[in-house]
């Protein structure tokens, strides 16, 4: 069991360990370090533009493509899940939330492709939950104005406003902790899988984590910014 531990500790270690791909030179003998979370990022960034640009290309309003019904239909149920999850006044948020859902499900699945995960990578986790919370205040500034947004810290009552200004803190580590959790108790769940069960079942379970729980993953995080932003605008 020992023995388990150790590689299961080591195996860990290996999996979240994000390694330098180059460093930019800035002089003076110090430089940039450019992580491989960074780089499967820009490959993933350049991957959604192509594919978006290869997707909108020859558009018509009459004898409609299959393709384009599908696109058609895919952004339609964006649209109206975020409308929904956000409310009246969230809707302007919508391409954002839009762009984090793609990206966190398709750095979610890379892993199917030989990549690592940039979501295995903690500073992207944190950048992404501290981009959300960033939005969800501008998004009660933006609606209440400097005064009410400061006011609503003391609603219902004025005592609970300690409380309220610790969910600023609270809220971005939520996300972060949820999203990268994940990795973790992925990997140990396969793990203990796969000293239980060596062949066959392992390779199912690991299409569930690969797939389906990176894009489930996804949905969370953003459903929760969602609701984040719409409670923040009532």
């Amino acid at each position: 069991m020992d023995a388990f531990v150790e590689k299961l500790v080591d195996g860990l270690n290996e999996e979240l360990e994000c390694e330098t791909v180059f460093s930019i030179p800035l002089g003076n003998g110090h430089s940039i370090p450019v992580f491989e979370s960074v780089v499967v990022t820009w490959i993933i960034i350049v991957a959604l533009i192509v594919i978006s640009k290869l997707l909108v290309r020859n558009l018509t309003i009459d004898h409609v493509s299959k393709k384009q019904l599908a696109l058609e239909s895919g952004i339609g149920f964006l649209r109206n899940f975020f409308e929904d999850a956000l409310g009246e006044h969230g809707v302007r948020y919508m391409p954002y939330l839009m762009t984090v859902i793609l990206y966190i499900g398709v750095a979610n699945v890379i892993g199917l492709f030989g990549f690592k995960p940039p979501t295995k990578d903690m500073n992207v986790t944190i950048a992404l939950s501290l981009m959300s919370i960033i939005l969800i205040e501008y998004a009660g500034i933006y609606k209440k104005g400097v005064k009410g947004w400061i006011k609503g810290f003391a609603q219902p009552v004025a005592i609970v406003a300690p409380i309220n200004v610790l969910e600023i803190f609270i809220r971005p580590l939520s996300l972060c902790m949820r999203l990268f959790g994940n990795v973790l108790g992925a990997f140990v769940v396969m793990e203990l899988i796969k000293l239980c069960i060596p062949v066959g079942v392992p390779t199912v379970f690991s299409l569930y984590f690969d797939i389906f729980d990176g894009l489930i993953q996804a949905y969370v995080f953003v459903f929760l910014t969602s609701l984040f932003i719409n409670e923040a605008t009532e």
